[in-house]
């Protein structure tokens, strides 16, 4: 939202939103002031309940919801046994097809798959729809997930939340398949949406005019060296997916991968960058611009 790194924004716990006066900085009050019609879905952890409800007016279209977004499925007696994943999916259909045609919009869904909902007898329960779709397939560990990689760690990491939750998911192979089943078709649940939504844009005439940015929170540590979730600098916790679709690029770029080091302090003045609009000196990240039309600058971060 901001660009920025902690030090700068300062907040520093789960329940300090973003204050009005910092908000004015943010990709969506940018976007908003330039006339685009701004749009946010599911999960917006910023903030005490309270205050995540309270900026709900600060878009012109808000499904923001607080912390992880509650639980998988909807919540309210809901028959149909809608999961969360589908139900941002249709609000981003409805946000799509209500949208005014005379503005431009921006808009952000924050999915809570493949988040864990810890403690809950299905820690990962995906769609009903995708309930069983890896069935009879092995899913192979990491070549990490072993007792050797676990010995080499520290002794306060060996004894962390990481090897904690470890117990809770892997430390049988039938429970460590029940649970990688669980979290990959999440995940596929996840996948039917976004076509959902790039579906619609084709139909809204709208993919030659739209661009499009999928990225993640955290990596995952998925018995990698005898850990779960993502407690530590290891890759497997630190990287996340990033696929920047821009239909104005010339096709010698399409499907390029470009290996300089982005971060997600980039997000912001990068989706600013691509729309024209300025980026606020307040932003700490840098447009990855240049590095989409394949032309990096020489003083490119390295570290």
């Amino acid at each position: 939202l901001t660009g920025e790194w902690m030090r700068r924004h300062g907040i520093e716990d789960l329940a300090k939103g973003i204050s009005d006066a910092a908000w004015k900085d943010t990709y969506p009050a940018r976007f908003r002031a330039a006339g685009y019609y701004t749009g946010f879905i599911g999960k917006y952890g910023v903030g005490s309940a309270p205050v995540i409800k309270a900026r709900g007016a600060s878009f012109d279209f808000w499904r923001g919801d607080p912390g992880q977004a509650g639980k998988f499925f909807i919540e309210t007696n809901d028959p149909t046994r809608t999961h969360k994943t589908a139900k941002m999916g249709n609000d981003a259909l409805e946000f799509l097809t209500s949208a005014p045609k005379d503005k431009p919009f921006s808009l952000s869904i924050s999915f809570n798959a493949a988040h864990a909902r810890d403690h809950e007898k299905r820690e990962y329960e995906p769609d009903v729809r995708d309930d069983g779709m890896y069935d009879g397939i092995e899913i192979p560990l990491s070549k990490l997930a072993t007792d050797e990689a676990f010995k080499r760690l520290p002794e306060f990491v060996q004894k962390s939340e990481g090897r904690r939750r470890w117990e809770w998911r892997f430390d049988e192979p039938q429970k460590a398949q029940s649970i990688l089943h669980d979290y990959y078709s999440l995940i596929s649940g996840v996948d039917r949406e976004i076509g959902r939504i790039l579906a619609t844009l084709q139909q809204q005439h709208l993919t030659e005019n739209t661009i499009v940015i999928f990225t993640g929170d955290n990596g995952y540590a998925l018995a990698d060296r005898g850990m779960a979730d993502k407690w530590y600098a290891y890759e497997e916790d630190l990287r996340v997916p990033l696929i920047i679709k821009d239909p104005r690029l010339p096709k010698s770029r399409a499907g390029a991968t470009v290996d300089a080091m982005a971060l997600n302090v980039d997000l912001a003045p990068t989706m600013l960058d691509l729309a024209g609009i300025p980026v606020p000196a307040a932003m700490q990240g840098r447009s990855l611009k240049p590095l989409l039309d394949g032309e990096p600058p020489k003083d490119w971060r390295t570290e």
